[in-house]
């Protein structure tokens, strides 16, 4: 497990339980106690939790969701061939007219250039995709409110569940951090988790994009099985060590 998803698994486990002990969180994320120790250290110095004898405990007052590693920026930046390619293939799936859905990840963000002269309802937790279509003519844009994530400009939390409950899409287009070879689509960031299967849940049909390197990528929390989606956008053809599937399995796989 990298350093960046265990920290994000100390920060969820403290905010849900509000205090939570070195040992515990040893058991919980298969590391030692020194090492647990380190890590609470750390991340009491950049005041996402409080250090307490024996453990960690939240921060009074604080609200704000856990913070990604890498911010949005960065991420974005990254692979741009692979994400474009997968965002041109994407594309070409949606028809005028469609309401939409478009996850929080960088890839998907690489659709709304594709899409500016579309005429589509998009629904949306990501201020980067509001932002990159707020001027096109076309496009009616439904923001889910919620708690916002500054690094990853995405907003989560129970208002953004509660509203996703309210609308129906045609298709939704996700991201991910990495998927196992037996199909298990991954995340690193616990708040982001209930959104995305909230996704699942009001969509008619649902496409992961993921480039090459998503296979196995990263991660340590289980989104859904890929059998959740009706295709999986990929940048190129995955070795059966890479993607194992069924042989009844009925995901579609589509390349560029």
């Amino acid at each position: 497990m990298l350093v960046e998803e265990r920290h994000a698994g100390i920060v969820a486990a403290v905010r849900r339980r509000g205090t939570v002990s070195v040992g515990e969180l040893s058991g919980m994320l298969s590391v030692s106690e020194a090492t647990i120790r380190r890590d609470l250290e750390q991340l009491a110095a950049g005041g996402l939790l409080r250090r307490v004898r024996g453990g960690a405990c939240t921060v009074r007052g604080s609200v704000r969701p856990e913070p990604d590693a890498r911010p949005f920026e960065h991420v974005a930046a990254s692979a741009p061939e692979s994400k474009r390619l997968i965002a041109e293939r994407a594309a070409a799936l949606i028809a005028d007219g469609d309401v939409i859905a478009l996850d929080i990840g960088t890839t998907v963000a690489a659709m709304c250039p594709l899409l500016m002269t579309r005429s589509l309802t998009v629904v949306t937790a990501s201020l980067a995709v509001v932002r990159a279509l707020a001027d096109a003519p076309g496009i009616d844009i439904l923001v889910l409110g919620g708690l916002l994530r500054p690094n990853y400009q995405s907003l989560v939390g129970t208002l953004t569940e509660s509203a996703l409950r309210q609308v129906r899409v045609d298709s939704a287009f996700l991201g991910t951090s990495g998927v196992r070879a037996d199909g298990t689509v991954l995340d690193s960031t616990p708040s982001e988790v209930s959104v995305k299967r909230g996704l699942l849940d009001v969509s008619a049909r649902a496409y992961l994009l993921a480039d090459h390197d998503k296979f196995p990528g990263s991660g340590f929390l289980e989104v859904a099985p890929l059998s959740r989606f009706t295709g999986l956008v990929t940048d190129r053809a995955l070795t059966a060590d890479q993607l194992a599937l069924d042989d009844d399995e009925d995901l579609e796989v589509l390349l560029p």
